[in-house]
């Protein structure tokens, strides 16, 4: 069916923006682009609403949502040579609120040089001083209580940080317990727990990081639900869509700039056109708004011919520069009457916990349990000399500006190379995984606590690309997990440092059947076994990011400072994708940032026009 001039009933013939993607980005820029009651604003979603959703609302049902086509896209990268040839999952979130819905809710924020790093690579008005307002503006968070701050060893905590009263709640919630406390006292008793506020942005240590959770009603809180509230939802000038396809943005090439004029949509297979009288911004992730560039006509001329897509805009960073923050996932048999979530197997356990939380909400299914450490180099002596540093890193190519920019966060002393994650249940490595949830179900018998190890600041750049003309065809995503060798030996001295974690002698090998299983079952002391558990183990962390990278476009940029399409007027990418470096830790806190700032950006650009 050919497209139609006239747009669905329902849907003016223009909007000033029209916002392609109803995730964490799209839902903040709906909400503070609409504040000018003069402004139209068209929010499209290809999922549908889910803000009442009890399986997304409930903290403890999160591994609910994953496969299931009607909340995750469910991505599959190619085979990873590094990895064993292991198929990796990318559970993305195909609903309102995007990843925001279905992430593991974790609150943590990103390391002062980590943001740094991206004025040093050509972009000198984005610095972690430039985000910091944002960092605040995004969130309200919530003070742990008295018990919180003696079981996770919060002293650290500086409550007179105002840290904004935005619309995310954010809290530290209660239900800490032994394995929490056992952590941090193996981590002191390591010299590494934490003396500052990471939210500052500069820790090095373990600490509790806080949970995108409403301490009020124990649901989830996630963009679609606090960005879009009903008060917002009832304004006159924006529009939401659900359940509507994007299929390409439009444009008029006869000027001697390419302009973006409005979309393409597909709803329920019926296509139609809807204008931008001012801008299309895309905010459809990492792996969804290069897809949409090049189904666009945006991109590598050789890769749009081989799909018979005219070139609009020549641009053959698009799609490259993909990151991810690789995860290595280790798992270890608990000893009896030591906690593990592996008992909601059983299923009246599963039922009696939803009872409570159906009651009043108590007990596990309103809280998130996990622990966080940062750290700087390290290895199976612990923290690595700066001569065992410089040995390391020597006779290696820095000449490439992000390449440098990586090496000196990774190589300070005072930066998190490491993040760790106590996870309160075994994890599964399948070959070929069907979704995440497969690696979350537990099938051994036995109960487990997991500890994973993240690389903040990967070098390997991967991809990811169409497959096809058709726009409900997934894209090609290859991450090239490790394709830099440094990497892998980075991760691998991460490995080895958590036989010091789960050493018989810590408070948290304590806790651990020392003469039990382990997954895999390695000792990952020796560096090539902590490769080969790398190989076998390590897995995405959903933290997916820049591939329409924001730098210079001769260095391989997609969008400028402002988020603005090189080559085109009236496009912007406002998400994950335009990260010229992954930031350290989980970056949700970033995503809200950087849709706040570009809110910001945005309304100046409008002013500047009129003017």
């Amino acid at each position: 069916m050919g497209s139609v001039a006239v747009p669905l009933a329902g849907l003016e013939e223009s909007y000033d923006y029209i916002i392609v993607g109803g995730g964490t980005a799209g839902c903040v820029l709906a909400n503070r682009l609409t504040e000018d009651k003069d402004v139209r604003v068209l929010l499209l979603e290809a999922g549908d609403d889910r803000t009442t959703d009890p399986l997304v609302l409930t903290p403890g049902l999160v591994a609910g949502v994953y496969g299931k086509d009607e909340y995750d896209w469910n991505f599959q990268s190619v085979p990873q040579s590094t990895l064993n040839n292991r198929i990796i999952n990318q559970a993305r979130g195909k609903m309102l609120g995007g990843s925001s819905a279905l992430n593991f809710m974790m609150l943590v924020y990103p390391s002062r040089a980590s943001i740094d790093a991206w004025a040093a690579v050509g972009n000198p008005s984005w610095n972690f001083e430039a985000l910091k307002p944002y960092l605040k503006k995004f969130a309200t968070v919530d003070v742990p209580s008295a018990s919180t701050k003696d079981i996770c060893s919060i002293t650290y905590n500086n409550d007179t940080v105002a840290y904004g009263d935005g619309p995310v709640q954010v809290s530290f919630g209660e239900g800490y317990g032994v394995t929490n406390k056992g952590w941090f006292d193996t981590f002191e008793s390591l010299d590494l727990l934490s003396k500052k506020d990471a939210r500052d942005g500069q820790a090095l240590g373990a600490f509790q990081n806080a949970s995108s959770i409403d301490p009020a009603t124990k649901t989830r809180s996630f963009s679609a639900v606090t960005y879009l509230t009903p008060e917002v939802r009832a304004r006159e000038n924006l529009k939401i869509l659900t359940n509507t396809h994007v299929n390409k943005v439009l444009f008029d090439t006869t000027g001697p700039e390419p302009v973006a004029t409005g979309v393409e949509i597909n709803v329920n297979g019926i296509i139609s056109q809807v204008s931008a009288n001012l801008e299309v911004i895309l905010s459809a992730g990492a792996l969804q708004s290069p897809q949409i560039l090049e189904l666009s006509g945006v991109g590598n001329k050789e890769i749009l011919a081989q799909h018979n897509i005219p070139v609009v805009v020549e641009n053959p960073a698009v799609g490259e520069g993909m990151q991810d923050h690789p995860i290595v996932c280790q798992s270890f048999e608990v000893k009896e009457g030591t906690p593990s979530g592996d008992v909601l197997r059983d299923p009246a356990v599963l039922k009696a916990l939803l009872d409570m939380y159906t009651a009043d909400r108590s007990g596990p299914m309103g809280q998130l349990t996990i622990s966080v450490a940062y750290t700087p180099l390290v290895n199976k002596t612990g923290v690595i000399s700066d001569e065992g540093v410089k040995k390391l890193f020597a006779g290696r190519d820095f000449s490439n500006p992000a390449r440098a920019a990586i090496r000196d966060i990774v190589t300070n002393p005072n930066e998190p190379t490491f993040q760790y994650i106590l996870f309160p249940t075994q994890v599964h490595i399948a070959d070929k995984p069907h979704n995440m949830a497969t690696h979350l179900i537990p099938v051994e018998p036995e109960n487990f606590l997991t500890v994973m190890t993240i690389l903040n600041s990967p070098f390997s750049r991967g991809s990811v690309h169409i497959q096809s003309s058709d726009p409900k065809a997934a894209p090609v995503w290859d991450p090239k997990y490790n394709h830099d060798d440094l990497d892998m030996e980075l991760l691998a001295r991460g490995v080895q440092f958590v036989e010091h974690l789960v050493a018989p002698e810590s408070a948290l090998g304590k806790l651990l059947n020392q003469t039990g299983r382990r997954l895999p079952q390695l000792k990952g002391d020796d560096l090539e076994t902590a490769k080969e558990i790398v190989r076998q183990r390590q897995i995405s962390v959903f933290h997916v990011s820049g591939s329409c990278s924001m730098r210079p476009r001769e260095q391989g940029g997609v969008v400028n400072e402002r988020l603005q399409v090189y080559g085109a007027k009236g496009l912007r990418v406002v998400d994950a994708s335009i990260f010229p470096i992954e930031p350290a830790g989980n970056i949700q806190s970033v995503v809200y940032s950087v849709a706040e700032r570009a809110a910001d950006l945005i309304k100046e650009d409008r002013k500047a026009v009129k003017v």
